[in-house]
């Protein structure tokens, strides 16, 4: 034991030249004495306010979730998944190979890395923060996550290999049986090459099935089909340079319109990135009624929407 020590032997007298009580020196004593309480008191409010701004900043942060905004291949950012949800972000993107039997995250196939796959740079990572954020993605939100798997690889070994690693986080995503839906935290959706007809017939699913324009007249529920995604230039000649087109614009409401009749929501890729160009299709986009504004560059959408949403 280290400190003071305690001895029965004689005590030790004190230096009385050195601790002499003067009565100016038992007045500065005194006055010190009653400052003591005040000043502590003082600091327990400074920190219990820190704390407050504290919280009141997390919480604050918390509750900005841009619910139109997707993260197009997010695994390329420098922390995967992590850069999106600390932006706000309420979709995103991973492009997945299936490689010996492992899902692999990569845009292309000479890419891929062992470590790198679906499980450990999404799958996991969500799982432990739900658990530790009372069950939701964002903190007291109860908005499900959307997380499109865009399949590079075969459509259907591919998509029993995601089946059977999503079955392994039943608790944490979104699940179908028997035309009943169960919410989980977060709600994968299938884009890319997809085996339409095995998901069709299976009884159980742990994903929903991402849709073209062309489908919008499809007899498919919204519990099967709840999105439809296509490239903007396949439908739009518009970038962003001067006015969007009366006939184009009609055309985008006429699709967005379609779409949400239907109970499905939208979401164009390979819109134009370009600065201003690109804002400009944002505001066309959410003016039309587009519900994902897909974007590689995290920071400008969340400032642009955070901007757009505050008016």
């Amino acid at each position: 034991m280290t400190g003071r020590s305690f001895s029965n032997g004689p005590a030790t007298r004190p230096d009385h030249a050195r601790l002499r009580c003067t009565p100016v020196r038992l007045r500065e004593f005194a006055s010190c004495a009653k400052l003591m309480p005040v000043r502590m008191t003082l600091l327990a409010v400074l920190a219990c306010a820190a704390a407050l701004w504290l919280l009141l900043g997390l919480r604050a942060s918390e509750s900005r979730v841009l619910i139109h905004a997707h993260a197009h291949n997010d695994y390329q950012h420098a922390s995967p998944l992590r850069d999106a949800l600390e932006q706000g972000f309420a979709s995103i993107e991973a492009d997945v190979w299936l490689v010996d039997g492992k899902l692999l995250v990569a845009h292309d196939l000479e890419r891929v890395e062992r470590a790198r796959g679906l499980e450990e740079l999404y799958l996991r990572p969500l799982a432990e923060r739900v658990r530790a954020q009372g069950g939701h993605v964002y903190a007291n939100q109860p908005h499900s996550l959307q997380l499109l798997v865009d399949i590079k690889s075969e459509a259907e070994p591919t998509y029993l290999a995601l089946h059977a690693l999503l079955g392994t986080h039943s608790d944490l995503v979104t699940s179908w049986q028997e035309g009943l839906e169960r919410l989980g935290a977060v709600t994968v959706i299938v884009s890319g090459n997809r085996a339409r007809a095995l998901m069709q017939s299976q009884a159980l699913r742990y994903a929903a099935f991402d849709g073209r324009l062309g489908d919008l007249a499809a007899t498919e529920s919204p519990a099967f089909m709840p999105l439809v995604s296509d490239a903007w230039s396949a439908h739009f000649t518009w970038t962003g340079i001067g006015p969007l087109p009366a006939a184009e614009r009609a055309r985008l409401e006429q699709l967005v319109s379609a779409a949400h009749s239907g109970g499905r929501r939208v979401r164009f890729w390979g819109t134009p990135e370009a600065p201003g160009a690109r804002e400009r299709v944002w505001q066309q986009l959410r003016a039309a009624g587009v519900d994902y504004l897909n974007s590689d560059n995290l920071v400008a959408l969340h400032d642009w929407l955070t901007a757009a949403e505050a008016d």
